[in-house]
């Protein structure tokens, strides 16, 4: 990456991430429209395909989830059929995640940001094409199917923040992917139910917001084929050196000599870079988190309708609260702190909230753990991105941060059942306690074995940490850390 100092450098960063949050805004938007309508949708489709015979694949779905529910001495309400049906499938997407973001990583190592960004925009727009066209409960799966499969804007999203910034620019950058995030779940949920309610094709009611959906998703696409660069150095590096040889083929030996950047990436020489924090103990932590967290998300629902009968709406506000709560924050706080203090915050939030939702009993104080949840939401996992980014070369940041991600979807598929398999075999308190004491075993590792990588210090964690950052570095003197291989 050039001199961040220098005025091209800065030029383009501000472009690049002025594409980065316009077309990360349209596809998160995009993706979050489906969300409020999982239940009328699913509904949808039981009832039209009861009467089609017990051989359907929606029927043999519900079957198993039925028989499932059914295994717990306590009895579960059958409104909790579609609900379950709904975690299947958030379970399904994840689970394909998992499979596809280290390749998509990989290849984004290989190819370039950019090349892998524009094919996984294609599995998108074939996704949500699905989508538009799903008329039975098969096509909707098939439509779930490819875009787990191919959704990988925001692991390349991550890799492209990364490869523009450095390491004092590192935890704002990831920031302002979060406060994406945060601000679509706040709007996109609510335009995807209100689009829901004009039907433009009887045979899919929801046609109209997956048709709007497909809109966003093709507009992003042709603005990143026209307006993002590449931004990997190697694949940069390399395009150069292309052009200087075909420019001046007598002059190519002269040049290489003089540039050695000019020979790609074998040729290029980089400081050895020493591991601080190690991507097994990053990955695990990663996906320790998001197990207990997501288990908690998929049970709020449960929760909130036993204690306070909480329709879809009521639910709704919840959620909104949160994701506005997040996008203060993630604007205001994360991105002027240390992503290691990002996390700890987080964490120590986390573990708050989930003892106080075991006792919870009133609204107020279920708002009081929702504003804890926020923290965590506008914390934790974009902190751990940032320290992820930080123990990654270049040419290997794609692969690094796509293995990251898929141990969090590891946990996302696992979470929602595991919880609530606990929530109603052992009761609210008690699932809520495990999962409290589980957040305080990652708030242990958080603690006690995630350490500020040197040079990495931001202003405002300077002054004490001054030492570390003008020692080891990346030259890889500090002897307690472990080469990059």
């Amino acid at each position: 990456m050039m001199d961040s100092t220098s005025p091209e450098a800065k030029a383009t960063r501000k472009r690049v991430l002025r594409v980065l949050f316009i077309s990360l805004l349209l596809d998160l938007i995009s993706f979050t429209f489906i969300l409020p309508l999982f239940p009328k949708l699913l509904e949808f489709y039981r009832e039209t395909e009861t009467s089609a015979g017990s051989t359907s694949v929606l029927n043999s779905v519900l079957d198993a989830l039925n028989t499932y529910k059914n295994s717990f001495a306590k009895p579960i309400s059958s409104r909790y059929d579609i609900v379950l049906l709904g975690g299947a499938l958030g379970s399904l997407f994840s689970f394909l995640q998992a499979i596809a973001s280290p390749i998509i990583g990989r290849l984004s190592d290989k190819y370039g940001r950019r090349t892998a960004l524009l094919w996984s925009m294609c599995g998108n727009i074939a996704s949500v094409a699905l989508w538009v066209a799903a008329t039975d409960f098969r096509t909707f799966l098939a439509s779930r199917v490819v875009g787990g499969l191919s959704e990988g804007n925001v692991q390349l999203a991550l890799a492209i923040a990364t490869d523009i910034s450095d390491e004092t620019q590192r935890g704002a950058t990831m920031a302002l992917v979060g406060a994406c995030f945060s601000i679509a779940f706040t709007f996109g949920p609510a335009l995807g139910a209100w689009l829901s309610n004009i039907t433009t094709v009887a045979a899919n009611p929801f046609a109209t917001a997956a048709g709007f959906s497909l809109f966003l998703i093709v507009t992003e696409t042709i603005y990143l084929y026209h307006s993002l660069p590449e931004t990997l150095p190697i694949v940069v590096a390399s395009s150069s050196s292309s052009k200087e040889r075909k420019d001046d083929d007598d002059d190519d030996d002269k040049t290489n000599n003089k540039n050695p950047t000019a020979n790609g990436p074998t040729t290029n020489p980089r400081p050895l870079l020493v591991r601080t924090n190690s991507h097994l103990l990053l990955n695990f932590t990663h996906f320790f988190f998001i197990l207990f967290f997501s288990g908690m998300e998929f049970s709020l629902p449960f929760m909130t309708y036993d204690l306070f009968s909480y329709a879809a709406k009521d639910s709704g506000k919840l959620l909104g609260f949160i994701g506005l709560v997040a996008s203060v924050l993630q604007g205001a706080v994360t991105r002027r702190m240390h992503p290691l203090r990002v996390v700890q915050l987080g964490v120590v939030s986390a573990s708050i909230a989930f003892f106080m939702l075991g006792r919870v009993a009133s609204e107020r104080a279920l708002y009081a753990a929702a504003a804890l949840l926020a923290v965590t939401s506008a914390t934790v996992v974009t902190g751990l991105n940032s320290l992820s980014s930080f123990e990654a070369q270049a040419g290997e940041r794609g692969a690094k941060l796509g293995n990251h991600r898929s141990f969090g979807q590891i946990g996302r598929s696992i979470g929602p059942l595991l919880f609530c398999s606990l929530y109603w075999w052992a009761g609210r308190e008690t699932a809520y306690s495990i999962g409290g004491a589980g957040m305080v075993a990652v708030c242990a590792v958080v603690f006690g074995g995630l350490k500020v990588p040197p040079g990495t210090e931001t202003v405002s964690v300077r002054g004490t940490k001054k030492k570390a950052a003008t020692g080891a570095g990346v030259k890889g003197v500090n002897g307690s850390g472990k080469k990059m291989q």
